[in-house]
């Protein structure tokens, strides 16, 4: 008979206990936890914290309460609540349902302006009193903090409602065909929104686009009891496009007049900015082309053509992003941005045209113009100059150019930004500090308070990591050379959970590819989405290339596309994989690639052209024929079908349908406005010709992107699509 030994219990007991503690710290993850529209998204990202400047002073915005926080010290001081706020309304739906995004417009006033849903508000938290409220003047509406006056489109019409509630309709000619005060040349150039105040609030800039020309693409609602036609104007690569006209709305006369710029056919208008004293406006005019671009003045209370300040041409394409921004200081002068030497960087001109000086310059772009510190006369950017996978700020001198970084020097800084893309929420009034919202590969959300003059960091707060729980794979980040041999490619790549290097694992490419996109950089596990760390849970190995083609790295990097889509962006992708087949734990016959938009172009593009190496592949709202997407966009990178017939043949995936081998699952929102469903159709009509056998799967009423909880539904379709046919 054996006798149990009570040591080695308590010991077995012991490590059983240690054991389930441990498992139980280690949790698994779900796509309701890592996918946007999950349940358990929100609980699952690094918190988020919110500040507004009030002048020089910081204010830190949350949900129940706004505080002002000491420089100094960071001790931190309540100025009111949401309860103060409310108790000043008797009519619950008045009420207002939290301070986050409380804005500060009046430096020298103890007033915040606040929205309901439906109104602008200004609250008093001294004196606890609302001294202004104009309803419906939230939501796409747009309010002058100088003139308190509000423009908005209803009906399709324009209107503005003044400060003492007078509402005037300035158009009656509205329509699905006349569009005002509207987003035009289909958000390109850096267009997000179709009205522009002037400084004073007097004076009001709009888009006006008759697009009664332009053929309608026939999009379905099958929502009803017999589906409708619900058409879109979309002006294909090569055919008729809309024209764009700028209109200027006087309030203190009442009258609109229209800028005089000539017959507006087959021309661009972008970057609309007003001069500081509200009696110019400045534009970018591009020719169809895209290959000419003029910054013009006109007279506001004329409509009248004054100059021609400056002029760019390329034999490719320019892209003017960004309108000129004047000095604070001195309303004769201003920044204008280009890449005309290469990479865009600021140069600084005055009102006749005269190019002074170029401020920055070198083998690194400028991401954006954050503001101005008038005392020190110097500007204050976010630029790549530290690395081409990191953002980071830097205090430019503009009479000689001399930079100082301002941050800790590594990671992705300034992430606040406005719809607009830009960063100037974070700069305060006078220049003099920022509170810098940046994360690492380490760090998922620091935001730190600096002093630019002190070139002080202060860390205001740190964000927890909300993984610490779970299995988390590996992410790292490396470097290959391009198909050139010359160039630097950045990639990603993330490892299965528990990897071990003796093993062979399936591979899954994400790929993008595309222009105006970077999906690798400095920031947390090095931009990873959340998908990939779902599937390396489940035992795959993740692999992300920024290709030549893609942002933020000069324009030959980004032009070297150029009338070609997709094959110098493929001959990219393969020197990736060549990488991967390179190391030992990548199983070179288990292959995948996946991607949307762009990325699932290149997709088909590689599942296509080289059949012998992907094995799956699941390609979302695919582009299919360049001759079928959008005039802007299209023409920029591949010129018109016209003067490129070969170039659009070569780039065509009809071409390549007979060469489809691996399994290949095509997903499609079917009412998609930016890839219409005519791309995958026309593929599979294609594929049927050839005998190839795609899946499809549709989205039925969903646009280009998935939303809400269908996008975890989406992404679990995709998850097992290679669990079905690659692992």
């Amino acid at each position: 008979m054996k006798t149990t030994n009570p040591m080695r219990s308590i010991a077995t007991l012991a490590l059983l206990l240690l054991t389930t503690i441990m498992m139980a710290q280690h949790k698994q993850f779900t796509l309701e936890d890592l996918n946007f529209g999950g349940s358990n998204y929100r609980n699952m990202t690094p918190k988020q914290v919110y500040y507004a400047w009030w002048g020089d002073e910081l204010v830190r915005t949350d949900r129940d309460a706004c505080t002002q926080i000491n420089k100094k010290t960071l001790q931190e001081t309540t100025l009111f609540t949401l309860d103060d706020v409310n108790q000043v309304f008797n009519d619950e739906k008045a009420k207002i349902a939290r301070l986050d995004y409380a804005r500060f417009p009046y430096p020298s006033t103890t007033l915040t302006l606040l929205s309901n849903g439906d109104s602008h508000i200004l609250y008093d938290w001294k004196a606890k009193e609302v001294v202004f409220r104009q309803v419906g003047g939230a939501g796409d509406f747009d309010w002058s903090e100088s003139s308190k006056a509000c423009a908005s489109v209803r009906d399709n019409q324009l209107y503005v409602v003044d400060a003492q509630g007078q509402e005037r309709q300035l158009t009656t000619d509205g329509s699905r065909e006349i569009v005002y005060g509207q987003s035009v040349h289909r958000d390109e150039f850096g267009i997000y929104k179709g009205t522009f105040w002037s400084p004073d609030g007097q004076s009001l800039a709009f888009y006006r686009m008759d697009q009664s020309m332009v053929t309608d693409y026939p999009q379905v609602n099958n929502s009803t009891r017999i589906a409708t036609e619900e058409p879109d104007k979309y002006p294909m690569a090569g055919e008729t496009s809309h024209l764009v006209t700028v209109g200027v709305y006087h309030l203190t006369t009442g009258k609109t007049l229209y800028l005089k710029a000539g017959d507006p056919t087959d021309r661009y208008f972008t970057n609309i900015q007003w001069s500081p004293d509200s009696k110019t406006l400045y534009i970018f005019e591009l020719n169809r082309d895209q290959t000419d671009m003029q910054l013009v003045s006109y007279d506001a209370t004329t409509g009248d053509r004054l100059s021609v300040l400056y002029e760019e041409h390329s034999d490719r394409y320019v892209e003017p992003l960004t309108p000129i921004t004047f000095l604070p200081w001195d309303a004769s002068k201003f920044i204008l941005q280009s890449q005309k030497d290469g990479y865009n960087h600021l140069y600084l001109m005055n009102t006749k045209g005269e190019q002074l000086r170029q401020v920055t310059k070198g083998e690194w772009v400028v991401l954006d113009l954050v503001g101005f510190n008038p005392s020190r006369k110097s500007a204050i950017i976010l630029s790549t100059e530290a690395s081409p996978i990191q953002n980071n700020l830097y205090e430019v001198s503009l009479s000689n150019g001399r930079r100082t970084l301002l941050d800790q020097g590594n990671g992705v800084h300034g992430n606040v930004w406005e719809e607009s893309g830009h960063h100037d929420l974070i700069l305060s009034k006078s220049g003099s500090h920022i509170y810098d919202n940046f994360s690492t590969p380490d760090i998922p959300r620091q935001v730190n308070l600096i002093d630019v003059a002190k070139r002080s960091n202060k860390m205001l707060f740190q964000a927890e990591d909300p993984w610490k729980d779970y299995d988390v794979p590996e992410y790292s980040c490396g470097i290959i050379k391009a198909a050139d041999g010359v160039t630097d490619l950045y990639y990603r790549m993330v490892k299965p959970v528990g990897f071990d290097p003796s093993k062979r694992y399936p591979t899954v490419i994400y790929v993008y590819g595309g222009p105006h996109a970077r999906n690798v950089e400095a920031s947390w596990h090095y931009m990873s989405r959340g998908w990939e760390t779902y599937m390396a849970q489940k035992g795959y190995l993740l692999f992300i290339l920024d290709n030549r083609g893609s942002k933020d790295r000069g324009m030959a990097f980004e032009q070297a596309t150029f009338r070609q889509l997709g094959q110098i962006e493929m001959a990219d992708q393969m020197k990736g994989v060549e990488y991967l087949r390179s190391l030992p734990y990548v199983d070179s016959d288990r292959i995948g690639v996946h991607g949307w938009s762009f990325g699932g172009y290149m997709t088909i593009t590689l599942m296509t052209n080289h059949p012998d190496v992907f094995k799956v592949g699941v390609a979302g709202g695919p582009v299919i024929d360049w001759r079928w997407y959008e005039v802007m966009y299209g023409e920029r990178y591949m010129d018109t079908p016209q003067t490129n017939p070969e170039g659009y043949e070569k780039t065509s995936l009809l071409n390549q349908a007979k060469n489809l081998k691996g399994k290949l699952q095509i997903i499609q929102g079917m009412n998609d406005k930016t890839v219409v469903p005519q791309h995958c159709l026309s593929f599979i009509d294609a594929c049927i010709s050839a005998g190839t056998q795609p899946d499809f799967f549709v989205y039925p009423g969903e646009p280009h992107n998935m939303r809400g909880h269908k996008s975890t539904h989406l992404h679990e379709r995709i998850t097992q699509y290679f669990e079905d046919y690659l692992k």
